[in-house]
């Protein structure tokens, strides 16, 4: 029999599922206007170290971590993970994107999974007792799709991949081709990265590269900007 799951998975994944994602670059619109990102290689450089020394310690690790509070059905562990989240996202546009992109895949996957956890937690935020952040909703509808954890990092990664090579593609700008070839590259970087994922190190939750955080807090500041972040 056909696993359905599967079908879940490439939904919750899809880089273009009506989020808003796309107007995100995270940093990559400043790193590219002060000419540190500027060709294949150094996009790829981006990219590999975002995945892996940003997302890693942050996004992703709240993924796997909300999956298990979900799965444990604790909407205490969630709202502290709710927290946390907050407190390691530092630029200001990026919390700002974290929660409009977790509202809006709440608010299309709610009515299609009517997931009992997710209920209480959408309910939290709307009393303003929690923020809503787009790695705790991503983990618990994971779950509430019965999308295995490997496979839901899986596609969490590629799908942040996906998006900072589009944004590369276009800002640099590159080819298509450069960059199919850079996304194809990164596969390595990926499957090391969901197996350190699977069970995050608690003690190197919000362990990120300054420099990420700096140019993200630069691009509130950027003369002219195509993205929100």
């Amino acid at each position: 029999m056909f696993n359905t799951n599967l079908l879940s998975l490439l939904q919750l994944c899809d880089p273009t599922l009506p989020i808003g994602g796309y107007a995100h670059s995270n940093g990559l619109e400043t790193y590219v206007q002060q000419g540190i990102v500027k060709d294949a290689a150094t996009a790829k450089e981006f990219v590999t170290e975002m995945l892996s020394q940003n997302l890693q310690y942050t996004d992703a690790a709240f993924v796997s971590l909300a999956y298990n509070a979900a799965a444990d059905n604790d909407l205490k562990r969630l709202l502290e993970l709710d927290d946390e989240c907050t407190a390691v996202k530092l630029p200001r546009e990026i919390r700002q994107a974290s929660q409009k992109l977790g509202m809006r895949l709440i608010k299309i996957f709610q009515p299609i999974c009517d997931n009992e956890i997710a209920g209480k937690y959408k309910e939290l935020i709307q009393q303003q007792k929690a923020v809503g952040h787009y790695s705790i909703a991503f983990g618990i509808y994971a779950c509430a799709l019965q999308i295995s954890k490997a496979q839901a990092l899986t596609g969490f990664y590629y799908n942040a991949a996906v998006g900072m090579v589009t944004n590369s593609v276009k800002l640099i700008p590159l080819g298509q081709q450069d960059g199919q070839e850079l996304l194809f590259s990164l596969q390595p970087v990926i499957n090391e990265l969901v197996q350190n994922s699977l069970e995050p190190n608690r003690e190197l939750i919000g362990l990120c590269c300054t420099g990420f955080d700096t140019r993200c807090m630069q691009h509130e500041q950027l003369y002219s900007r195509l993205y929100m972040s």
